[in-house]
Formats: C-alpha cells, structure tokens, sequence
C-alpha cells in the first residue's frame, strides 16, 4: 500500500470515529422532596423520546446516580415519577423550564428536583382557541408513514364572508399552537396573534396545525440518529406535500403557488422546516425557523452547502441565547452559509433573554409573521363576484 492511500485510509478512520464519538454522561440525583422520597424517579429528555417512565433512565432509593454513553450535542430532561402527570415542578407547583446540558466531553449532571406536580391541588387549564380555530380531522392518514394524526386548522375572521383565497402556513407540533389546554408547556397564541395583526392591516392566512406523535424524533427528523432510530423527516415531508396540501388546496380557497406556502416549527419542527426549504423550494417559499435542533442532524450543513445555490426563497431563524452557546452557533453556522451560498431572504434574530420554549417562540411569531407577509407576494387575491 502506497503511503497516499496508507495516510487516505488512517483519515478516512479518524473521520468516522470523531464524527461517532460518545462520551460518558454520569447523571446523579442529589435531593428529592421528601414526599414519595422511596419512588422511582424517570429521566425523559430528547436523548430517549422524552419518555416519561423510560427503565433505561431512572433512579432509586438505592441508586442515586447512573451513567450513559452520548453523542456530543445539546440535550435537554425533565424528571417524573412514571408519567407526565408526576413530573417534576417549582415549590409552588408551577412548571419548571427543561433542564439543559451540553456534552463536549465527559459530563457529570447534578439533579435537584424540588416539588412533584401531582402534590398541588392543579386547576384544570381551560381551553383558549378561538372560534376560527377547528379540529379538521381526528385521525388524517398518513400513509407514507402508516399512522394517523389529528389535524388543526385556522381560518381568518371573514373567510366565510367572502369568495378571497389566502395563503397556507403548515405548522409542526399543532398541538402548542392555539389552545392551552392541549399544550404541554404553553401555547403559542398563533390565533390570537393573527386575529391582532389582520385587524391592524396586515394581509390573513390560513393555518394548519399537524400534531405531533410518540415518534416526534424521527418524524422532524430526515437524517438517522443513534438514540431515535431511523429518519421519517423525507416521508413526513412526502405526507405533507403528497397527501395533506392536496387535500388543504382542495377543500379550501388557497393561494397553492410556492409563493403563498409557507411552513414553521421549533426544535425538531425548526430543523424539519429548514429541511423541507432546501429540498422542496418548488413548493415552499417561506419559512419560520425557530430554535432549530441542527446539533441532531450534522449533515444539514453539507446539504446546505449542496443544495442553497438554487434557493432564493425567505427564511426567518430565531434563537435565545439561554438556549446554550453551541445551539446558537450551530445555527448561525447554518445560516451564514445559507447567505453565502443563495439569493436567499434572511431575517435572523438572537434574543438575548430569550430560550427554547413557548414563551419565546410565542414572542417572536409576531415579528415573522410581519417580515415573511411584507413582499408582497402574499397578499389576499380577490375574486369578483
């Protein structure tokens, strides 16, 4: 063997061990409340599903710490006691933010939990979606996938009163966005933010809200991960493109050009939703990118690198400081070679008292719904009578 190839193959090793490469991540459970100090204790995080009773994750009253192999990369957990009704919380019963960590190297998490959520006396959260916003389907089929998911829509104020067609915004996680009572952590408020703006001038949309499902990780995912499995990101685009957006144009007055389809979602939504504008730039032409998880999915770089130069569509990114370092700088990364490899129109915002929950994605949809209705291409097309 020549010494070219000799030094070609010890690189192509050390490429394929550096981009493997697990750490040692010791978790340790320093304080519990002493109510139910003798139950077992769950750790469910994006590193398992955020499954809430997950035996590879627990504690005990005999073990108060326990250890796992993971990739480098931005994480984040929250402890329950076997469900999401028992899961952790402040000392007043109000609900903590996810517990966040970065491995880099080998790690050590210390874990306090201070209050249980089923010790409060808890009022039950009360349905918030306005009358625009409907269940548009229980169970839609999604055959690339062979299951089913509940579908939300939103119609504008005086869809009924008119003959007008609007533009489609699809959203990740539909659950989160209209209603309280269905969200997890807090809703972003999309409809009310709507109803607001349209009232003040800004021009109205349709928007259709997909749940998500136990599989969430692969689904927004279109690259495979060593924690999740497989990647469903490419089939739960084909759904959306193949099935539900027929379906959508059909039943109601679209506006169904690239133009006036657009798409949002955080996390793994905001991942998937950036994925789906490079691969897909003939059907979507805009899109809100908040908090995106691209620490899970390395390649989305290469496939920028590849892919941008035919792009010429709009993209909103958004990411809170209080995120992590790295998690902001893996998207600036992305979207500064975004910039320098398209025609792409960029809008990126880094909050510096912001993090990765509801309450920032609800605070910051105003401003991308603004800037992505400003070009004038998604105005509301009227038909004569």
């Amino acid at each position: 063997m020549s010494m070219k190839i000799f030094l070609c193959v010890i690189l192509l090793v050390f490429t394929f061990y550096w981009s493997e490469a697990q750490y040692k991540v010791v978790f340790k459970l320093n304080q519990v409340p002493q109510l139910h100090n003798t139950d077992t204790v769950f750790m469910a995080g994006n590193f398992n599903k955020w499954a809430p009773a997950n035996k590879a994750y627990f504690f005990s009253a005999n073990k108060n710490f326990f250890s796992v192999l993971l990739p480098a990369g931005d994480y984040a957990f929250k402890c329950t006691r076997g469900d999401w009704e028992k899961v952790e919380c402040h000392t007043d019963g109000k609900d903590i933010k996810n517990h966040l960590f970065t491995v880099q190297s080998d790690t050590t998490v210390d874990i306090d939990i201070d209050a249980w959520k089923d010790d409060f006396n808890i009022i039950p959260k009360q349905h918030t979606a306005g009358h625009q916003v409907q269940i548009m389907d229980t169970a839609f089929f999604m055959p690339q996938l062979n299951r089913s998911r509940r579908i939300w829509i939103y119609l504008p104020e005086d869809y009924t009163k008119n003959k007008n067609r609007y533009p489609v915004l699809y959203m990740h996680d539909g659950q989160n966005l209209f209603d309280e009572c269905t969200s997890a952590y807090g809703e972003w408020g999309v409809d009310e933010c709507l109803d607001s703006l349209v009232k003040s001038g800004k021009p109205a949309c349709i928007v259709v809200g997909i749940e998500n499902g136990p599989q969430r990780m692969n689904e927004y995912n279109p690259y495979g991960f060593q924690q999740f499995g497989e990647g469903e990101g490419d089939r739960y685009l084909k759904f959306i493109i193949d099935d539900l957006k027929p379906f959508i144009d059909k039943k109601y007055r679209t506006l169904p050009a690239k133009e006036n389809t657009m798409m949002a979602g955080s996390s793994m939504g905001g991942l998937i939703s950036y994925y789906a504008m490079l691969q897909y730039p003939g059907v979507f032409g805009k899109a809100g990118i908040f908090s995106p998880s691209f620490w899970i999915a390395p390649a989305i770089r290469s496939l920028t690198d590849s892919l941008a130069a035919t792009n010429n569509s709009k993209f909103f990114f958004y990411a809170g400081e209080k995120e992590g370092e790295a998690f902001v700088k893996d998207m600036e990364a992305v979207q500064e070679l975004l910039g320098e490899k398209s025609a792409a129109m960029i809008y990126s915002v880094i909050d510096g008292e912001s993090s990765h929950n509801e309450q920032a994605w609800r605070k910051w949809f105003p401003e991308f719904y603004n800037w992505i209705m400003a070009d004038g291409y998604n105005t509301v097309i009227k038909i004569k009578e």
